[in-house]
C-alpha cells in the first residue's frame, strides 16, 4: 500500500490542501488488523515513546525509593504545556531526587500554552528547563540514573545505562530487535527511536493490555496507564488532544502525541494498539485522522466524538467567525484480519 490521502482541507467545495499518511491497528500479538496507507512505514516515534520509556523507571523501584506519586508518573510520560501545574510537578520531582533544574539537560523553550508564556513575560520571570515539554521524561531519566548508579551528567548519551534500558524496553514492547531500531536525536537531546507503525501499534497494544508479559513488566504497564487515566492533565494540559482523549473516554483510550505527525493509542478493551503518521507532520490533520480512526473502529460514542471536536473542530472559520471550509477525512480503514 502507498501513502494515502487521509485528510483534505476544503474551501467553497474545492480541495485546497491534502494531508497524506498511514495508519496501523494491531493486536498485542502484532497481528495487523486494519490499515491505511503504509502500515510498515518506518518513522521516528518521537514523544509517543514516553509511556514506553517510563517502564524501566517503574521497574527499577524509583517510584518507591523517591516517593514519586501517580501524578508524577503520568508527568514522566508527558509532552506538557508548561502551565504552572506542570512546572510545579517538574520542580517537585527534582526536589525528591535532591536535584535542581540545572540537572535537566533538555534545554529551555517557551511553554506550549500561550497564556503561560504571556504570564511569564508579564512577570519578567525566566523561562527555564522546567518549562520544557520534556522535563517530566528527563526527570524520570534522572531518577533511573540514580537507581542504576549511573552518572547523571551523561544521561543523554546513547550508550548510557538509562538509554540502554529504555531502548531495551521499546524493543521488547514493539517486537523489533534493538539492532534494528534506527536512532536519531530528539528535540530534547535524548536518543529517539524509529519503528514501523505496526510495531508502534503493537507496543501500545501491550502497554494497554499487558497480560502475558513478565509480571514485573505487566505491573509497570498497568501503573503507567492507571496514572495517566487518573491524571490526564499531567500528560499534556489545557486544550490538548492527549488530555482530552483520556478525559472524554474516562481513560478507556490512552493516547500520546509524537512530534512530526505521530500519535499512538492503547485500546485496552480490545487488546489493540493504533499508530497514525501524517507525512507532512501537521497536527491539524493528525488529530482529525486519529478521531476518524477511532470512530471507524467503533471506539467513540457520539458524546466522546463531540468532546474531541470541541478542541479540534472540523469546520474552518475566518477571522469574522464565518464558516469557510472544512477539515474532511478521506479514508476508510482496510480490514486485514
Amino acid at each position: 500500500m502507498l501513502n494515502q490521502d487521509l485528510i483534505s482541507i476544503t474551501r467553497a467545495g474545492l480541495t485546497e490542501s491534502r494531508h497524506f499518511g498511514s495508519i496501523a491497528v494491531t493486536d498485542k500479538t502484532g497481528r495487523l488488523l486494519y490499515a491505511a496507507g503504509e502500515p510498515e512505514r518506518v518513522t521516528f516515534i518521537r514523544s509517543s515513546a514516553k509511556p514506553l520509556q517510563a517502564i524501566p523507571v517503574v521497574e527499577s523501584g524509583a517510584l518507591e525509593r523517591f516517593n514519586l506519586t501517580d501524578e508524577e508518573l503520568a508527568f514522566m510520560c508527558s509532552s506538557h504545556n508548561g502551565e504552572p501545574e506542570h512546572v510545579a510537578l517538574a520542580a517537585g520531582m527534582l526536589a525528591k531526587l535532591s536535584l535542581g533544574p540545572d540537572a535537566l539537560l533538555c534545554g529551555a523553550h517557551e511553554p506550549f500554552y500561550k497564556p503561560a508564556t504571556d504570564a511569564l513575560l508579564r512577570a519578567g520571570d525566566e523561562i527555564t528547563s522546567l518549562h520544557n515539554n520534556c522535563s517530566g521524561k528527563h526527570s524520570g531519566m534522572l531518577a533511573l540514573a540514580l537507581m542504576l548508579n549511573a552518572p547523571i551528567g551523561r544521561y543523554l548519551e546513547p550508550e548510557h545505562a538509562v538509554q540502554r534500558s529504555m531502548r531495551a524496553a521499546v524493543s521488547a514492547m514493539s517486537g523489533v530487535a534493538e539492532s534494528d531500531i534506527p536512532l536519531g536525536i530528539d528535540g530534547c537531546g535524548v536518543p529517539v527511536f524509529a519503528l514501523p507503525l505496526a510495531a508502534l501499534a503493537t507496543a501500545y497494544a501491550r502497554l494497554g493490555s499487558p497480560e502475558g508479559l513478565l509480571p514485573e513488566r505487566a505491573d509497570a504497564c498497568r501503573r503507567i496507564t492507571a496514572a495517566i487515566r487518573r491524571y490526564p492533565r499531567a500528560l499534556a494540559g489545557t486544550g490538548r488532544y492527549d488530555t482530552r482523549l483520556a478525559e472524554a473516554t474516562g481513560g478507556r483510550l490512552i493516547g500520546k502525541l509524537g512530534a512530526e505527525g505521530v500519535f499512538a493509542v492503547a485500546v485496552a478493551e480490545r487488546d489493540w494498539g493504533i499508530a497514525v503518521k501524517i507525512e507532512d507532520g501537521a497536527n491539524r490533520a493528525l488529530y482529525p485522522a486519529v478521531t476518524e480512526t477511532l470512530r471507524q473502529l467503533g471506539l467513540l460514542s457520539e458524546a466522546e466524538s463531540e468532546a474531541l471536536a470541541e478542541i479540534h473542530p472540523k469546520i474552518l472559520r475566518n477571522w469574522q467567525g464565518t464558516e469557510v471550509g472544512e477539515i474532511r477525512p478521506q479514508f476508510n480503514l482496510q480490514r486485514l484480519s
